[in-house]
C-alpha cells in the first residue's frame, strides 16, 4: 500500500518528511517499555470513556436526532448508524444537555407531547451569531423534540449511563428536585412519575450522575467560588435518592485555576460542615486551543484543523498533554480539604478546539474536521486518564458528533466515523482493567518553535490487565521516524501478542463522506522473544498491543 511509504508533504514548512526503513521509514534510536505487572495503579473505570452531547450546532439536530418520520434509518428518531457505532466502542456514559446550553435549559420544556413542547431561542445562537435569528431551524430555535425522555431512550439504546447537567444559573433548586423525581421516582408513585409513564416510560430512568451547574465561573452564572459553594450547598442539601447511589458533581475551575478550587473547597469544608456524601465529583474542562502562533486574536491562536505546520502538530499535542499536570495540581488542591479524597476528578469536556472553517454545514457551530493529529491527541489524553485512574472517575469527550473533537460527522443522510472513533475502539479494551505502572525509556522528539529548539516526549502510553490479557497502548508523536521498541513484561511468560496501528501517510489525513476509510487501523507485526516483545512503532501513530500471558 502507498500509505505505508509514509511520505508527509509539508509544503507550508518548506520540508518533506520521508519515513523509511524496513517499509520505507527512517529509523530512530531504540526505545524500551517496561510493564510492571505487580504494580497496579487502580481499576480503570469504564466511565473514563464517556461522551458529551449538547444542544449546539449539529450535535443533536442533524447528528443524534433525525426524527421518527425521517427517511434516514432511525430508532425512535435517533440515527441508527450512530447507535450501532457507539455500541461497538462500549460508550459507558453520556453527558447532556450541556455545556452552556444547560445553563439556560428548562427540562420541563422537553417532556410531554412533542407537538405541544415550546420553542425557545438556543443559547448558542444568540451568543454566536445573533444576525442569523431571522432564519429558521432547530439549531437556532430549539424545538425541544429531543428532551429527557428521548435522551434516556438514547442511553438505553446505546447501553450507556445518563449524566445530566443541572441548570443552576436560571432555575431554582426545587426544579432540580423535580427533575430527579421525574427521572427516578417509582412507576406511578408521584404525579411526575405518572407523567413519565404517560410518555411511554413507566419505569424510572435511574439517573445516578448529576452535574450541579456547568462552568459556574462563566456562562453558568459568573459566580465567585464562594458564591458557587453557597449555591452548591443549597441545591444539594437534600435530594431524593429513590434508593440510588447518587453522584453529585461540582462545577470546577476554568482549566487549571487552582485558586478557584481552593476557595470552593475551603468554603465547603470549613465552618458549617457539609455532610452530603453524594458529592463525589469535581468537574474540570481542558481544551487544547491556544497554539500561540496565529496572532493576538483568540480565534487566530486556535489554529486551523486542516492547515497546519509540523510545529503546530507538536504544540497541539503538548497542549493536550497538559491534562496530566492539571489532574495532579487539582488533586493536590482538593486533598488539602478532602483528605480522604472522596471527591474524584471528572474531566467532562476535553479535546482540541480550532477556529471555524472546516465544519460540514454552516449550522454546525464549532464543527471541525478530525485529522490523524487529533487521533493522537485523543489517544494520549485517554492514556493520561488510564495512568491517573485513581484520581479521575469520569471523562466525557467534547463532543460526540459534529462538534469539536468528534467521533462522528454527519449531515442529513450522510455519516462517517472520524479517526477519533478508531482510537476509542482500540482503547476500549482498557475499560474495567487494572492499570499497570509502565515505564517508557526513549529520547525526546526535538522540533523548532519560533526559531528555538523545543522538545516533546518520544513515546508515552498506558497498560492494563484483565486476567491473562495485557493491553498496551502507545503514542509515537514523531512525524518522521519509526521507533524500534523492546517491551518487557516482568515476571510473565508471553504466549501470544497481536498489534494494531492507526496512522496515515500525511499528517493532515482525515476521513470524509467520499473517503470514510482514509484513516483506519491496520495490523502491526509483533515479534515475541521469551519475556520480551519487539515492535517497530511507525511515525505519527497510535498503537495497541494485546498480549496473552501465562
Amino acid at each position: 500500500m502507498e500509505r505505508r511509504q509514509f511520505i508527509r508533504n509539508s509544503a507550508m514548512a518548506g520540508a518533506a518528511f520521508a519515513v523509511s526503513g524496513a517499509r520505507g521509514w527512517a529509523k530512530s534510536g531504540d526505545a524500551r517499555i517496561d510493564i510492571l505487572l505487580d504494580e497496579s495503579q487502580g481499576k480503570i473505570s469504564p466511565n473514563l470513556y464517556g461522551q458529551f452531547t449538547e444542544h449546539i450546532g449539529g450535535v443533536i439536530y442533524d447528528g443524534v436526532w433525525v426524527g421518527e418520520r425521517s427517511k434516514i434509518p432511525n430508532r425512535h428518531g435517533i440515527r441508527s448508524e450512530l447507535i450501532d457505532r457507539m455500541k461497538q466502542i462500549h460508550v459507558p456514559i453520556i453527558r447532556w444537555p450541556g455545556g452552556c446550553f444547560a445553563d439556560s435549559y428548562d427540562w420541563k420544556d422537553g417532556i410531554g407531547a412533542p407537538s405541544k413542547r415550546p420553542r425557545r431561542t438556543n443559547f448558542w445562537e444568540v451568543d454566536h451569531d445573533a444576525k442569523r435569528l431571522h432564519e429558521k431551524g432547530p439549531q437556532i430555535f430549539e424545538p425541544n423534540e429531543f428532551g429527557t425522555n428521548e435522551f434516556a431512550r438514547f442511553c438505553r439504546l446505546t447501553e450507556a449511563q445518563p449524566y445530566l447537567a443541572v441548570n443552576l444559573r436560571s432555575l431554582p433548586p426545587l426544579d432540580f428536585d423535580h427533575w430527579v423525581e421525574y427521572c427516578n421516582s417509582p412507576a406511578g408513585s408521584t404525579t411526575l412519575a405518572e407523567m413519565r409513564g404517560s410518555a411511554g416510560f413507566p419505569e424510572p430512568f435511574n439517573v445516578r450522575y448529576w452535574g450541579v451547574g456547568n462552568e459556574s465561573w462563566g456562562c453558568g452564572g459568573n459566580f465567585t467560588p464562594e458564591e458557587y459553594a453557597s449555591e452548591f450547598r443549597r441545591y444539594t442539601t437534600w435530594i431524593p435518592s429513590y434508593g440510588l447511589d447518587l453522584q453529585l458533581i461540582g462545577s470546577g475551575p476554568n482549566d487549571n485555576d487552582i485558586d478557584w478550587t481552593h476557595r470552593f473547597f475551603e468554603q465547603i469544608y470549613s465552618g458549617h460542615a457539609y455532610r452530603n456524601r453524594s458529592f463525589t465529583g469535581w468537574s474540570v474542562h481542558h481544551y487544547a486551543s491556544d497554539l500561540s502562533r496565529g496572532g493576538a486574536r483568540k480565534g487566530d491562536r486556535k489554529g486551523d484543523a486542516l492547515q497546519f505546520e509540523p510545529v503546530d502538530w507538536y504544540e497541539l499535542l503538548r497542549q493536550c498533554d497538559l491534562t496530566e499536570q492539571i489532574i495532579h495540581d487539582q488533586w493536590a488542591a482538593m486533598g488539602q480539604y478532602d483528605t480522604e479524597h472522596r471527591v474524584k476528578l471528572v474531566v467532562d469536556e476535553y479535546g482540541p478546539w480550532y477556529r471555524e472553517g472546516t465544519e460540514l454545514d454552516p449550522t454546525h457551530i464549532f464543527g471541525q474536521q478530525i485529522t490523524v493529529r487529533d487521533a493522537l491527541a485523543t489517544a494520549l489524553t485517554l492514556d493520561i486518564f488510564n495512568r491517573n485512574s485513581e484520581k479521575v472517575s469520569i471523562a466525557t469527550c467534547a463532543q460526540l458528533i459534529n462538534n469539536l473533537n468528534a467521533l462522528f460527522l454527519a449531515h442529513e443522510d450522510r455519516f462517517f466515523a472520524t479517526p477519533n472513533f478508531h482510537v476509542f475502539a482500540m482503547y476500549a479494551a482498557h475499560q474495567g482493567g487494572e492499570a499497570l505502572r509502565t515505564v517508557f525509556s526513549v529520547p525526546d522528539v526535538q522540533y523548532m518553535r519560533d526559531g528555538k529548539s523545543a522538545r516533546f516526549w518520544g513515546l508515552n502510553g498506558s497498560a492494563s490487565r484483565k486476567g491473562s490479557v495485557v493491553t498496551l497502548t502507545v503514542v509515537n508523536p514523531d512525524l518522521s521516524k519509526t521507533t524500534d521498541t523492546r517491551i518487557a513484561l516482568r515476571g510473565a511468560r508471553i504466549i501470544r501478542a497481536d498489534g494494531t496501528v492507526l496512522t496515515a501517510d500525511d499528517m493532515h489525513a482525515h476521513n470524509t463522506f467520499d473517503q470514510p476509510d482514509a484513516v483506519t487501523p491496520e495490523d502491526l507485526a509483533v515479534a515475541v522473544r521469551e519475556e520480551q516483545l519487539n515492535v517497530s512503532l511507525p511515525p505519527a501513530s497510535v498503537t495497541k498491543l494485546t498480549v496473552i500471558v501465562g
